[in-house]
């Protein structure tokens, strides 16, 4: 739990807040009153199935995020503007690191990915094709467009017993635009170092239908250039002094972000059937490109490909790539979601609502600028490498009765329902050439797309697991100041069994202003079609040795993974409890508090790598083989802590908010290389800063708007890539300041201009695979390209 200076930090941060509401109360005589709202009166729909709950009396801890404070970030990406918003949540750029360049993963919580629940006007949003580190599929916030978004809210609990399986970090809930009215935009940004150019357009409409309903249309597009935060490697220098007579691009690889060009659109439809029906349905269509460089491939070291061979005499790769090359990995997405269903209410007390959701993410991948030696001279140079395919159907039936009962003073709150989910996982084989082992390989000259090897037609396939739930949720207020609830779940699925999962909550009103909550929950996360059932291969480059080497993560159920010791997936399994105080005041000051235990039983990871035994046939070449496994728990613990002040002050209004989070994680066991292996298990619990924050101060005054805000990451801890001596670097806490100002030129036009990271700063510069020419870790929590300067103009009619 928090350390000494963790508790001095939380005093001072109270105190300061104290202090601004004293200095409020001080200033009444020549200000206007305060606020008749906080922040905290916001209505909620995540986190409880009662129709009149605010933030302030929701039993477990919920924020809530504004359009305006959506629109208060720069970037398009919803994971970047939740990572600017939520204390705990963070996100990282991972350059060079195959698909997570184009589906990065972010964590709440410190967990994983795919350990947080993504809902979409409280529906299940689907997840990305992509598996990422160790095989965590989790959705990408980055296909749903950030014009379309009305309010966010974020459950910071367990949540299983409510919503199934992934609740186990918390619940993001993104609520659509509803309402009438048209918005265009056009924004463009530009990193001071000059690169990573983007150019934004966006643009929503709304309108009444009639008297029976609205509908809202929106698209979006952008375009970003690459980043470049890169030196020449040794080994190039090295190779320009041998060949003196050959231009070598300076730099051969680039570290940064990708070429990224997308388009989103969508639409959120409400209409009324008759006076107690209502039909909905929205719809999210996102599609992307992006490019990325690979590691370089040096002439006179990859022996793999530069070999001459009397298998195809008079051929060399020299004659082709004569300084080497970089291959160019490229990524297109489509992503789909579309949900419909209709509610109602058979009384005035009891209400229901059925509905479908169908949801798809495809992803296409290439690779060009690169060779199958093995291929010889028949190889093409651009490979597609092949598509994989996350498919998710749900129909839900949710029953919600307000029960009055007589002893009590306000109704019980009793919801029930039912879930059927069907996922399908699909991989789509790549071009032969992509996955060939060509006659050159008996000679030494390496098989498949040099850099990253198509899916084969042995992985190709198509995988299903269907799922049945049923679950009952309860919220009773026992007397005025104090509620209670308990929900249940009970799931089963087609692949491993079935979950039983449970909640309770409490919350008591010490005054009518200040609340303490807690609960205790039990989670869970399924394993998925794709995680039970795929391969892969991956290449990649040692950075002591520099050489190409081959590993194959094989599916759990394989023959050679059976005799290496792979069992049957199961699901992940939490335990949570958390205990919080909430306050609001009369001065405009609001706030909570939090402290939460999650622990973390069977938690999925990839097992040892093994040399593939002699004798078993190795057609792919592999270096070493791994697969997917259950085995290690963890606790993480943690504080969140939130507090906002608004007030008019002098001609305009202030706001005043801070969001702090402390989490630590810490491995209980396990036989994986995370608890077994020191170094794994030092970088598995220290990757990722333990305190992290932001204070937001905002002033509107006469068409004016101001932001400034700062943004705090504390220590973390990367790999050195030595096998011996300083085997991590540890990254010192970094802060970056924010600024806007704003201008609306009248009711329809607005300005707003600004800079993140305005004083452009750096963190250290890493040590690992510097030799490859990195500059900053690619593992930062938080974007080390430097100052960004924006602009967008804005039109409301």
């Amino acid at each position: 739990m928090p350390s000494s200076p963790l508790s001095r930090a939380i005093v001072l941060v109270l105190s300061s807040f104290a202090a601004a509401s004293a200095l409020a109360a001080g200033n009444d005589g020549q200000d206007a009153a305060a606020p008749a709202t906080t922040q905290l009166d916001a209505m909620l729909v995540t986190g409880t199935r009662a129709a009149n709950r605010t933030q302030f009396d929701t039993l477990a801890p919920v924020d809530v995020f504004s359009k305006e404070e959506i629109q208060s970030v720069a970037s398009t990406d919803l994971k970047d503007v939740l990572a600017q918003l939520v204390p705990s949540f963070v996100v990282q750029r991972l350059p060079m690191a195959d698909g997570q360049v184009f589906v990065r993963p972010a964590t709440l919580r410190g967990l994983s990915p795919d350990q947080t629940l993504v809902l979409v006007n409280g529906r299940r949003f689907h997840r990305s094709a992509l598996l990422g580190g160790r095989g965590a599929q989790g959705a990408d916030l980055a296909q749903i467009p950030s014009s379309a978004v009305k309010r966010i809210e974020v459950l910071r609990d367990g949540a299983s017993a409510q919503y199934g399986s992934d609740a186990i970090a918390g619940v993001i809930n993104l609520i659509l635009e509803d309402e009438a009215g048209s918005e265009v935009s056009v924004g463009y940004s530009r990193y001071a170092q000059g690169d990573g150019g983007s150019r934004d357009v966006k643009a929503r409409t709304g309108f009444q239908l009639g008297q029976y309903g609205s509908l809202v249309v929106f698209a979006e597009s952008s375009n970003s250039d690459a980043t470049s935060r890169t030196r020449q490697r040794p080994d190039a220098i090295a190779f320009q002094a041998a060949h003196p007579e050959l231009e070598v691009p300076d730099p051969v690889q680039r570290w940064g972000q990708p070429d990224l060009e997308s388009q989103r659109a969508g639409f959120n439809l409400k209409a009324f059937a008759s006076d107690s029906t209502e039909i909905y349905a929205f719809g999210l269509y996102g599609r992307s490109e992006g490019v990325s460089d690979f590691n370089w491939r040096n002439p006179d070291t990859t022996t793999g490909a530069y070999r001459s061979t009397p298998i195809f005499p008079g051929w060399n790769l020299r004659d082709i790539y004569p300084v080497g090359f970089s291959p160019k990995y490229s990524n297109e997405q489509d992503d789909l979601q579309l949900a419909a269903g209709m509610r109602g209410a058979f009384t005035e007390d009891f209400r229901w609502d059925v509905s479908g959701s169908y949801g798809r993410n495809a992803i296409d991948y290439r690779l060009d600028n690169s060779i199958n030696a093995s291929l010889g001279p028949a190889s093409p140079l651009g490979f597609y490498l092949g598509r994989l395919t996350q498919t998710e159907k749900n129909a839900n039936a949710d029953f919600n009765y307000s029960w009055n009962v007589g002893a009590l003073s306000s109704p019980i709150n009793l919801a029930f329902g039912a879930e059927f989910r069907q996922e399908t996982y699909a991989v789509n084989a790549g071009d032969p050439a992509s996955y060939a082992v060509g006659p050159g390989a008996v000679a030494g000259l390496e098989a498949n797309a040099n850099g990253a090897p198509g899916f084969s037609s042995n992985q190709a396939g198509s995988w299903s697991q269907e799922s049945k739930a049923a679950y009952v949720d309860v919220e009773v207020p026992l007397g005025e100041r104090w509620s209670v609830a308990a929900a249940g779940r009970y799931e089963t699925f087609s692949s491993f069994g079935s979950t039983r999962d449970g909640k309770l909550s409490a919350r008591f009103e010490i005054t009518p202003d200040v609340a303490l909550r807690g609960t205790v929950s039990t989670g869970f996360r399924a394993p998925t079609p794709g995680q039970l059932n795929t391969t892969s291969t991956v290449q990649g480059l040692d950075t002591r040795t520099l050489q190409i080497f081959t590993s194959g993560r094989l599916s759990p159920a394989d023959p050679l993974a059976r005799q290496l010791g792979a069992k049957p997936l199961t699901a992940e399994q939490s335990r949570t409890a958390s205990l919080g105080m909430t306050w609001r005041s009369a001065l405009g000051f609001s706030g909570s508090v939090d402290v939460y235990d999650i622990k973390l039983t069977d938690r999925f990871s990839q097992s040892a790598s093994f040399a593939v035994p002699a004798g078993v046939a190795n057609p792919m070449g592999y270096s070493s083989v791994n697969f997917y496994t259950n085995d290690f728990d963890t606790t993480t613990r943690g504080v969140d802590l939130v507090g906002n002040y608004q007030r008019t002050l002098g001609p305009g209004t202030l706001g005043l908010t801070m969001a702090w989070n402390y989490n630590r994680t810490k491995v209980d066991g396990g036989s994986t290389s995370v608890a077994t292996n020191e170094s794994q298990r030092v970088l598995f619990e220290d990757r990722l800063p333990e305190h992290k924050g932001s204070f937001t101060s905002t002033y509107a005054v006469d068409g004016w708007s101001l932001m400034g805000r700062v943004r705090y990451y504390g220590e973390w801890t990367d790999s050195t890539g030595n096998a011996t001596g300083d085997i991590y670097q540890r990254f010192g806490s970094m802060a970056f300041l924010d600024l806007a100002v704003g201008y609306a030129f009248n009711e329809h036009h607005s300005m707003r201009v600004g800079a993140d990271n305005v004083l452009d700063s750096y963190p250290d510069e890493a040590t690992f695979q510097a030799s490859r020419g990195l500059v900053y870790s690619r593992n930062a929590p938080y974007d080390t390209d430097g100052a960004n300067l924006y602009a967008e103009y804005r039109l409301r009619f």
